[in-house]
């Protein structure tokens, strides 16, 4: 009897999804050591949005915190019309009349590359990237190797989207189940995790954000008032402003959002899952205020968390921009205004102005997710 050593056993183990991506890498390279990146990008069916989420190739990486519509990138909305796969094996002739996203890819010293679409039962998800620095390696011998990897590396990815939307569907469920009806729902999810996905990238080098952490943010913010599964109808639906006692109990919805997402990611088996910890604070601490007046901990300016200080900023203007049935809808130039009025007191000076500077992008989404009834 023999023995062998199984080169993905990494896959076996409770591993983030990078850490999967980046030894399923160390597969290929045995077989092909001319792949020097393996890269994900995923697609927002809502805005049409493809976002780069994951990469392989360590500190090489040309396209950080990059975005672009599908119908800015004809070769690769091409792959979905014809069903097929994108093979390029020289990307300097092919960059010259094509996408920002590919000449910053050639201009990276790649030199090849061959694209996949992630589908999970017909719906498409996304892209794997498999690119060289080395020009025509891509045979259809090496293809029909490299196609298992690709499509393992989609079962890998759906796999963990899919236990985030399991996650979510869960919240709603339940929010349905015990007729928690809150005002803030709707369209104005939509835009929040949006905001606060612009908050993030623009932020990404000043506090080191990967494309992961990026898109996790976008994922997991519209949970972020999940404790209020737990609050009272009477108080919850409110149409005018809380008195002393009836604020108390719903301030309580800020730490019973920690333990509602403690419960839920104990029954799904999904503590370990990386970036879990993100979503506790955004339940727990996007009512913190930079002063440490905020609740229920205090807690002021760098002690909380950076992604609750990102949400918070994306909450209260779309909070302060959308009508409620107490008030009507600010202007976003009266909203900016409170925005820069609550910065360096409640709110995060950084994760304000970030938004700010990006009001076309802002505007764009306002008009995507429009508020209905």
């Amino acid at each position: 009897m023999s023995k062998h050593y199984d080169n993905l056993s990494e896959l076996n183990q409770y591993t983030p999804l990078r850490e999967k991506l980046i030894a399923t890498h160390k597969s290929v390279s045995e077989l092909f050591p001319f792949i020097q990146r393996i890269a994900i990008a995923i697609y927002d069916p809502q805005t049409t949005m493809l976002k780069t989420y994951l990469h392989s190739s360590g500190e090489d990486n040309p396209l950080e915190n990059y975005q672009a519509l599908l119908n800015d990138a004809p070769s690769l909305k091409n792959i979905l019309k014809e069903g097929l796969p994108r093979v390029i094996n020289n990307l300097l002739t092919f960059e010259a009349s094509h996408n920002a996203h590919t000449k910053r890819i050639g201009r990276q010293g790649y030199a090849a590359s061959y694209t996949l679409p992630i589908f999970n039962n017909g719906i498409f998800i996304g892209f794997v990237f498999f690119n060289s620095k080395q020009n025509d390696v891509f045979t259809e011998q090496v293809l029909r190797q490299i196609d298992v990897y690709g499509h393992m590396i989609s079962l890998m990815v759906i796999n963990e989207l899919t236990s985030i939307q399991t996650l979510s569907a869960a919240v709603k469920t339940a929010s349905s189940i015990t007729h928690v009806r809150d005002p803030e729902t709707g369209s104005h999810l939509d835009r929040m995790s949006r905001y606060s996905r612009i908050i993030a990238t623009t932020l990404a080098g000043k506090y080191n954000l990967d494309d992961e952490y990026i898109e996790h943010i976008f994922m997991f913010s519209p949970l972020h008032d999940i404790g209020k599964i737990s609050i009272p109808d009477n108080i919850l639906l409110k149409p005018g402003k809380l008195n002393k006692e009836e604020r108390i109990i719903m301030n309580t919805h800020a730490n019973k959002g920690r333990e509602i997402v403690d419960e839920l990611l104990k029954n799904f088996g999904l503590e370990n899952i990386k970036y879990m910890s993100m979503l506790r604070n955004i339940a727990q601490c996007h009512h913190e205020a930079i002063n440490g007046k905020g609740y229920p901990q205090g807690i002021k300016g760098d002690q909380i968390p950076i992604e609750a200080r990102i949400v918070a900023v994306a909450d209260v203007f779309d909070a302060l921009t959308s009508a409620r049935s107490y008030k009507a809808a600010w202007s976003n130039k009266k909203a900016i205004d409170t925005l820069l009025e609550m910065a360096g007191e409640k709110l995060d000076v950084d994760c304000v102005n970030a938004l700010i500077q990006n009001m076309d992008e802002v505007e764009t989404i306002q008009k995507l997710f429009i508020e209905t009834e």
